[in-house]
């Protein structure tokens, strides 16, 4: 029998930032665990709250990854500031790529968003994505693993609504620690909790799920799939063979990096 996952439930109530969640207590190699307190991820942090700000300060951070591009940033805003951070802007996506597609989500008729959505089109351009950002975006998930390894925790990673962006190089991260498939993939979808989802806003500014047909055709892009994980597990397996070679060759990441991650990262 295959043994469930654990999935760390306990996280605080924010009023701005949305998926935030601490991923200690994630099963990992030789039996460690992930060290609670020191990797977390989370949605955007330009909609934070005095009080969310309060609360992100007493974790310590020393770096917040943001994997936002320009475009998004002029969108949302800048992450709040908080005292003593770094921020390091590493962009997962290009501002012009997909600009016309996002903006008929936002703005397309009915009709539109059926042709370009409907019949699992949706879907299959986000498993799509999942693969591009790991066969193309090795340099960037690289100087991740090499950032945290050169004493940069705490730790939040974050991209907009911290499910894709964020959800990949979460995963790569886990990965560089020995946790599990299944346990990288547990966590993942833990972003399509009711009060974690993102809210889609149509660019009238309703809601997307005032209209079922419209929420059902949007719905691939916003919800967190294991088909998605897979995809982008696929792509590894496909490019290089194996978790090891992906690491080492893919992303530059030798043992003694490995083992500094895990002596950061994970505890007993």
């Amino acid at each position: 029998m295959t043994q469930t996952p654990h999935v760390p439930s306990t996280e605080p109530e924010l009023a701005g930032i949305r998926n935030f969640r601490d991923l200690g207590g994630l099963p990992a190699a030789d039996g460690r665990r992930v060290r609670p307190g020191v990797l977390f991820r989370s949605g955007h942090l330009a909609h934070a709250t005095d009080t969310d700000a309060a609360f992100l300060d007493s974790l310590g951070l020393h770096t917040v990854f943001d994997f936002r591009n320009a475009a998004d940033i002029a969108l949302e805003g800048p992450d709040v500031e908080l005292t003593g951070v770094r921020n390091v802007n590493i962009p997962l996506s290009d501002p012009a790529d997909g600009s016309e597609f996002w903006r008929m989500v936002r703005d397309g008729g009915l009709d539109t968003l059926r042709s370009v959505l409907g019949q699992g089109r949706a879907a299959d351009r986000m498993a799509e994505s999942y693969r591009a950002m790991i066969v193309t975006r090795t340099a960037e998930h690289g100087r991740v693993l090499r950032t945290l390894a050169d004493d940069s925790v705490p730790a939040l990673m974050h991209c907009a609504a911290g499910k894709d962006r964020a959800g990949l190089s979460i995963a790569v991260t886990l990965l560089a620690l020995g946790v599990p498939h299944e346990a990288v993939e547990a966590d993942y979808l833990e972003s399509n909790a009711p009060h974690r989802r993102y809210r889609v806003r149509r660019g009238d500014g309703t809601d997307a799920d005032r209209s079922p047909e419209v929420s059902e055709l949007l719905s691939p892009l916003f919800e967190a799939r294991a088909a998605y994980l897979a995809a982008a597990f696929a792509a590894i397996t496909e490019t290089w063979g194996t978790t090891e070679r992906y690491l080492a060759e893919g992303l530059g990441v030798d043992p003694l990096m490995r083992e500094r991650l895990r002596e950061l990262l994970l505890t007993d």
